[in-house]
């Protein structure tokens, strides 16, 4: 049934590769917070808020996924931001992002 396409040796393939994950776990540990946060987001307050929610959101995730503290990374960016000339702004992006040593943030 399944050898004759090849897909037999696909569906196995997690058994000669240890790398291949047999369940999709990680994909839906990313996905927990969309879900979680749905019903939530449907209560914005208005069109403007929601769009306000979804930068932010944006925001967070792109920081995840350049494995920075987003928490940390907003603090810091929102603190720089007032005195931050526009043509160095995208040193404040998450990927260029750097943090401040304790003794010159305070």
């Amino acid at each position: 049934m399944f050898e004759k396409d090849g897909r037999w040796q696909a569906f196995t393939a997690f058994m000669d590769d240890g790398r291949i994950c047999l369940t999709n776990n990680a994909a839906e540990r990313a996905l927990r917070g969309v879900a979680l946060g749905r019903k939530s987001w449907l209560f914005a307050g208005s069109e403007r808020g929601g769009e306000r929610a979804a930068a932010m959101y944006t925001l967070i995730v792109t920081a995840k996924m350049n494995d920075v503290d987003p928490q940390a990374w907003l603090a810091d960016v929102l603190a720089r931001l007032p005195d931050r000339p526009i043509s160095r702004i995208h040193e404040l992006l998450p990927w260029n992002w750097k943090s401040r040593p304790l003794a010159k943030a305070a």
